[in-house]
């Protein structure tokens, strides 16, 4: 950082997607500042597991491979899954999808949500400016004309946006990506609004030991209320994620540990044998949101302050993490050129293509999440065979495999 505070990037929101964006421009030559409002607790070796828990795709591994933050600080917390298997409790059929179709070593790899922030963290050194713990209260998003440069001279300190702390520094950039997460402050600010949907469901999670082993399988069988995942965990126990309706979230909360073991075990059709230890249960919300843009001057919105997904196909970090890599690749080229990164036809190549792609995801998860709701028994049947059907039609089974390991 210069003596006037600025910065090539400020990224706003120090969690796994904002914190790997920080890293991969740093490492690319960037002058980068994070900024997060509180300082994070990653946990000892032994600390107990993170109830939340995410699915990360082979790119996903690959981008943060790139920049010195895989593998992760504690890489015997990680687990690996090598199949997956979805059945539907209303009709027969199912589905198998196999690493090993495709040569690879596994469809993908469970990690706690601190320990990939910790991962980010831990790989800054001293390339990021870290600006933590520290509230943003206000944001002027700056403005550059279409084809302005980085031309000395030619990029006034007026074209750059500025951050106002709580403390009075303010901080300038000619770009500021916001990470802040789903409820993020200064996408409101910002005046970008947002469409999408309140599912009215919660997800229940935690982690639960099991009679059989896991199999390095990622298991989902879709029962009234929302879909139920078992994820393998690193040391033998599974991840839950139990998608219910608010009220029934509430009662699975609510149950003791023997009630709860004996419900989860049969809505999970005893693949595992019974459920024989559990985890503290926690809940969160599910929705749909999709920002209305993700631009704004020289603000660009990252992760789940640009988009929330149904939390059935483990895909909400991975679609950030795939969002860090586009505005990678687009500010490298900017500067390549000796453009003003920060130039709107700049920021704006970037909200296209992840516009489109994230839009696609959400809309496709939505469509799942709603053909398999309780309100769809009536295509039961048909689910059951669709299952079938695409464990067998090698073209379409290709396409599966490809997508749970992160391809599409």
């Amino acid at each position: 950082m210069n003596r006037r505070g600025e910065h090539d990037v400020i990224v706003v929101g120090g969690g796994p997607v904002g914190a790997t964006l920080a890293l991969a421009l740093a490492r690319d030559g960037f002058d980068v500042a994070l900024v997060e409002a509180r300082e994070p607790s990653f946990g000892a070796r032994d600390a107990a597991l993170d109830p939340r828990v995410v699915a990360l795709a082979p790119d996903a591994t690959a981008l943060l491979r790139e920049f010195g933050a895989w593998p992760l600080p504690f890489p015997e917390r990680v687990g690996t899954y090598r199949h997956m298997c979805v059945w539907d409790a209303a009709a027969p059929g199912e589905l198998h999808v196999d690493a090993a179709e495709r040569g690879e070593a596994a469809l993908g790899w469970i990690v706690e949500n601190r320990h990939l922030q910790h991962g980010a963290w831990s790989a800054f050194a001293d390339r990021v400016t870290v600006v933590c713990p520290a509230e943003a209260v206000a944001v002027e998003s700056g403005a550059a004309p279409a084809g302005a440069t980085d031309v000395a001279g030619a990029d006034p300190v007026a074209s750059r946006a500025v951050l106002e702390l709580a403390d009075g520094r303010r901080l300038r950039a000619r770009v500021l990506a916001v990470a802040e997460g789903a409820d993020s402050p200064l996408r409101t600010r910002l005046g970008i609004g947002f469409t999408g949907r309140d599912y009215a469901q919660r997800a229940v999670v935690a982690h639960v030991a099991t009679e059989r082993p896991h199999q390095d399988t990622a298991w989902q069988r879709f029962v009234p209320g929302g879909p139920l995942a078992l994820l393998p965990l690193a040391d033998g126990r599974s991840s839950v994620v139990w998608s219910l309706p608010s009220a029934e979230a509430e009662r699975v909360l609510a149950l003791d540990d023997a009630a709860f073991r004996a419900e989860l075990g049969a809505a999970s059709d005893f693949r595992l044998g019974p459920i024989v230890a559990s985890s503290p249960r926690a809940a969160f919300p599910l929705r749909l949101r999709e920002a209305s843009r993700y631009v704004e001057g020289r603000c660009v919105l990252v992760g789940d302050a640009a988009h929330v997904v149904h939390p059935l196909a483990g895909q909400g970090v991975n679609l950030g993490l795939r969002d860090v890599a586009c505005l990678r690749r687009v500010l490298a080229e900017a500067r390549r050129r000796g453009a003003d990164i920060g130039a709107a036809h700049i920021l704006r190549r970037y909200a296209r293509e992840r516009r489109s792609e994230n839009a696609l995801a959400a809309h496709a998860f939505d469509l799942i999440e709603r053909t398999f709701s309780p309100g769809s028994l009536p295509l039961a049947a048909l689910r059951g065979a669709a299952l079938t059907a695409a464990g067998r039609f090698g073209p379409l089974r290709r396409l599966l495999v490809d997508a749970a390991a992160g391809r599409l």
